[in-house]
């Protein structure tokens, strides 16, 4: 949130890239390593912001690899369950994310859509009524002095304070302290912004592959080429660009790519797309 000043103060990564392997045996699931993990990120998340910030984080991130997990099965797609990535306090939440594994091509362009989609749309879904609480719970003051960081703003954003707080958030006059579950809100909301970037490996790229299988490489080039001039305002954008260029325009190898998609795979891509124009966030961080 624009003029919003915490102790948190770097970066924030984006969910691992889910990774497509040729077919294997029934994947089974390691629930040792998933507690182990999770309770470790509890730890380190509620150094960094406390009980409800850490709660409220992991809600968010957990609704979006378990997402992914159930349109894995639903579809009778081999996943490993979601694996929570704990990191030192010191980074910006004290997580580095969430990942699954997908252990077997994807049948066709239909399943795709539907593991693509259903991690950001679930991610939204919780993230959304955590902002709206969190911003309740938030305090606005007048902006005295200079100093901190500055969390940027997206459409969501925008909305949720004009009618929760009656203020518009990049007003250079007030200064809103986000409340922890807020602050796990706007996090949750760039993440869901960052997996939907229609490019590769990422949610969005999946997406986009999925609705326009002949085109996906155009927008991808289109958007990676966009994020040099969003570099000018926040430098970050020249990692994500190394990043995209790693790892590459290609989407998940496919079984078959014959059948057309249905009206409700259709309908989940056109979700996808609002969700993005709402989340994305064109400077996320900077100095006030």
């Amino acid at each position: 949130m624009q003029n919003s000043q915490s102790n948190f103060d770097s970066d924030f990564p984006q969910e691992l890239p889910t990774q497509f392997e040729g077919p294997t045996e029934p994947v089974k699931n390691n629930w040792w390593l998933f507690s182990t993990l999770l309770l470790a990120t509890l730890v380190t998340t509620f150094l960094a912001g406390g009980f409800l910030f850490s709660i409220s984080l992991l809600l968010i991130l957990g609704a979006h690899e378990f997402g992914h997990y159930w349109a894995s099965k639903k579809n009778g797609v081999q996943t490993t369950l979601p694996y929570f990535i704990p990191a030192p306090p010191i980074f910006i939440a004290g997580t580095f994310g969430a990942f699954i594994q997908i252990k077997q091509r994807i049948p066709n362009r239909k399943v795709l859509m539907e593991i693509g989609a259903a991690g950001p749309i679930a991610g939204f879904v919780v993230a959304l009524p955590m902002l709206i609480l969190g911003l309740y719970l938030s305090a606005v003051t007048p902006l005295t002095g200079m100093g901190g960081i500055n969390f940027g703003s997206s459409i969501i954003l925008n909305l949720c304070s004009k009618v929760i707080l009656g203020v518009d958030p990049s007003s250079p006059y007030v200064n809103i302290h986000l409340h922890p579950i807020a602050f796990a809100g706007w996090i949750g909301m760039l993440v869901t912004a960052l997996n939907l970037m229609p490019v590769g490996q990422l949610d969005g790229g999946h997406i986009i592959y999925a609705l326009f299988p002949e085109k996906h490489g155009l927008f991808g080039k289109l958007f990676f080429v966009a994020l040099f001039p969003l570099g000018y305002y926040w430098p970050g954008w020249f990692f994500w660009a190394v990043m995209i260029a790693l790892m590459g325009f290609k989407t998940a190898p496919l079984t078959e790519d014959v059948e057309n998609l249905d009206p409700l795979q259709k309908a989940l891509g056109a979700i996808s797309g609002v969700i993005f124009i709402l989340t994305f966030i064109p400077i996320p961080f900077s100095e006030i």
